[in-house]
């Protein structure tokens, strides 16, 4: 700041310094009362481990329960289904020429197929993964995720998670791109840059690429095998807790504390919910639907030349011996590649046991991430991306192994 011209400085001691400062206040502030609002009340309970953790759990449940009970029952068991098995199905099997070419196979699939799922062509099976069990999935997720974004509940999760996740080497910032990963993977990778260092980045992109189901993933997994959900997800809670806590064990650098502001409650503004869900939603269909009907076309390309039945007598000793699934996972692994809930509905196709299905699911869901994801952390960093796959496959090799060695000594494998 530049002298006035003509006026000399004066030299103040410090405690005239803080005598001018309480001089100028007393001009300027005006001290009222404070008075506790509801909303003040709520959020002191919610951020207090004694109040806030029973909260926590009673959110995400409902989160869940209204997840699956929307998505899963309203929208895909009650409309959905009727919808593409009763009509769409019929009538593409009876208007699509040549049930016997190429053709029909690759678009339609198997013209004696009685739903979708078991059709398995691009404009069936394909069709209806995308829009009539993934679309209603990730629809109600982006809602809720925005309302609780919106209504500034997501910085006191984080606030509370902050303890539980400084053990693993990372801080309550990272239940924000795990939430997200529970919608879609990709942008769960980006949102890894609110994170402090380049280890903790490092390491919740690589645990979101291996232990995070996407929403579609989890739309498929409550339509085709909803009894076996919530073990599939305790395994991959735990090998998120056991393998970050041995990466921060193993990768150098610092963990920082939090340092989060944390806003007042307060109604979210419908037009930006609005306009948040239709963004998130557009994105999702203009990267899913091709992905999905490309995933289809290029297995059943596989199946056809005899790709998966050569690499499942490959690895035939790898899945049964050391996973203890059948050799025909090899197939949906591949497709998993494309899209995971793609797999997974392959998976539904395959007669094993149930806890052969919790391992495959599993197997799945720790396996190289979908391409989506794959490019997002590529365009974080190669060096890094490389890194994250040694981790996967090294986690998928060991976890893969432990899961079916519990399942020995439980008598259930």
């Amino acid at each position: 700041m530049q002298r006035l011209r003509g006026v000399r400085p004066v030299k103040l001691t410090t405690n005239e310094r803080w005598d001018l400062v309480d001089a100028i206040a007393e001009r300027t502030v005006t001290v009222g009362t404070y008075r506790q609002t509801i909303g003040d009340i709520l959020g002191e309970l919610t951020v207090k481990p004694a109040t806030g953790i029973p909260v926590a759990v009673a959110v995400l449940y409902a989160f869940w329960s209204i997840f699956g009970s929307f998505a899963g029952t309203l929208v895909t068991d009650g409309f959905m289904v009727r919808l593409f098995d009763d009509h769409w199905l019929p009538w593409l099997q009876a208007a699509w020429p040549g049930p016997d070419s190429l053709l029909y196979y690759l678009a339609v699939g198997d013209p004696l197929a009685e739903t979708c799922f078991e059709a398995f062509g691009m404009l069936t099976s394909g069709l209806f993964v995308a829009i009539g069990v993934v679309l209603p999935a990730v629809l109600i997720f982006y809602l809720m995720m925005t309302l609780l974004e919106d209504s500034g509940y997501l910085p006191r999760l984080a606030v509370l998670m902050d303890t539980v996740l400084h053990r693993i080497g990372l801080h309550g910032y990272a239940i924000i791109p795990a939430i997200l990963g529970l919608g879609c993977n990709v942008p769960a990778v980006t949102a890894t840059r609110i994170l402090e260092t380049r280890k903790q980045r490092f390491m919740m992109m690589t645990l979101l690429a291996i232990f995070i189901p996407c929403g579609a993933q989890l739309g498929v997994m409550r339509d085709v095998i909803p009894d076996l959900v919530g073990p599939v997800m305790l395994y991959l809670i735990c090998g998120f807790g056991i393998f970050g806590f041995v990466l921060d064990r193993i990768i150098p650098g610092e963990n920082p504390e939090i340092l989060i502001d944390v806003p007042p409650y307060h109604w979210p503004a419908w037009e930006n919910v609005a306009r948040k869900l239709w963004t998130r939603t557009k994105g999702f269909l203009k990267e899913a639907v091709p992905f999905v009907l490309f995933g289809v076309l290029l297995v059943n390309l596989l199946y056809l030349a005899g790709v998966i039945g050569a690499l499942a007598d490959l690895f035939e000793p790898l899945f049964v011996t050391w996973f203890g699934v059948p050799k025909e996972t090899v197939g949906p692994l591949i497709a998993a590649f494309l899209r995971k809930d793609l797999a997974v509905a392959q998976l539904s196709t395959i007669a094993m046991t149930p806890y052969q299905m919790i391992t495959s699911v599993v197997l799945i869901s720790i396996y190289f991430p979908c391409v989506a994801t794959f490019v997002m952390m590529l365009r974080e960093g190669w060096k890094q991306m490389l890194a994250a796959v040694g981790v996967l496959f090294a986690v998928v090799f060991v976890y893969g192994g432990l899961i079916h060695a519990a399942g020995i000594l439980m008598g259930v494998a």
